[in-house]
């Protein structure tokens, strides 16, 4: 029976993932190494709940009950006493790597430690446990309050008994599951990422403008917004890192991530989040 969550990173997706788990019901413990994140993961949290309310998504009364059911901490000892994690930090092996070898020493020996990875290899990660039957790929998109799909991978040693629980958590959360194998990229990332990287060429090489590139794909395929568009929103870094990983884990030059890409990142231009990528906000 699993009762308390642990989220560990408060930025954007951990923030998300602890709003998702609070809502329905679970404990949540929510570990960051920097206070002013978790207190402004605190406040997006119950504006985002504030926002469903307005929308009629759930009763008044559930904003201030969820956020009364997240406790934050800066220690990792803090996490000790949760039956599941979900590890939310940046998309940076030796980083991720690091975590789970601390947690690994600080929950209980029952608990199942996840990743919210969207390209790393669960196996890898894995590996660096005592417990590799307990680990799982859990990866949520983002934003994480209102999409519907968590994709789930299972790592070599991943246990049946783990795989289901983690089901069952996904289906309680009224998301829907997307089993992928342990391979880079897994499902979402493998076709998505790519996309993007074209699209990037095409700017890249001059066929198009930004807003033309976007148009034809929005308009032309029924996307919600365009590869560009959503490149900004997800963080020109983040499509870097994972565009790395399926280049590095795959050896395939189809992999390779446009130059342009690299520059922009180099320049600072992440999108949304600096103010300025393929467009200035």
């Amino acid at each position: 029976m699993i009762k308390t969550v642990g989220i560990l990173g408060a930025g954007q997706m951990g923030n998300g993932i602890a709003h998702v788990f609070a809502q329905f019901g679970y404990q949540v413990v929510l570990y960051d190494i920097a206070e002013v994140q978790l207190e402004k993961a605190i406040a997006t949290i119950h504006q985002n709940l504030e926002r469903q309310a307005k929308k009629g998504v759930i009763a008044e009364t559930l904003v201030g009950e969820t956020v009364g059911r997240i406790m934050t901490t800066k220690d990792m000892t803090g996490l000790a006493s949760c039956d599941f994690c979900v590890e939310a930090v940046t998309e940076h092996e030796p980083l991720k790597l690091d975590i789970f070898r601390k947690l690994d020493d600080i929950v209980q020996p029952s608990a199942i430690l996840a990743s919210n990875t969207s390209s790393i290899p669960i196996t890898k990660i894995a590996a660096v446990t005592r417990r590799p039957d307990k680990v799982i790929g859990m990866h949520f998109m983002n934003p994480v309050p209102v999409m519907k799909l968590v994709e789930v991978i299972r790592g070599h040693a991943t246990s049946d008994a783990t795989f289901r629980t983690t089901s069952e958590l996904v289906a309680g959360l009224e998301k829907e599951m997307a089993v992928s194998q342990d391979y880079p990229g897994f499902i979402v990332n493998r076709v998505l990422i790519p996309m993007i990287n074209e699209a990037v060429f095409a700017l890249y090489e001059g066929i198009a403008t930004a807003e033309d590139i976007d148009k034809g794909m929005k308009l032309g395929t029924n996307q919600p917004m365009g590869p560009l568009t959503l490149a900004d929103f997800i963080g020109l870094d983040t499509v870097l890192a994972i565009a790395n990983v399926l280049y590095d884990g795959f050896k395939d030059p189809k992999y390779r991530p446009c130059p342009l890409l690299v520059k922009m990142v180099n320049a600072g231009y992440l999108g949304r989040k600096s103010g300025r990528g393929f467009y200035t906000y």
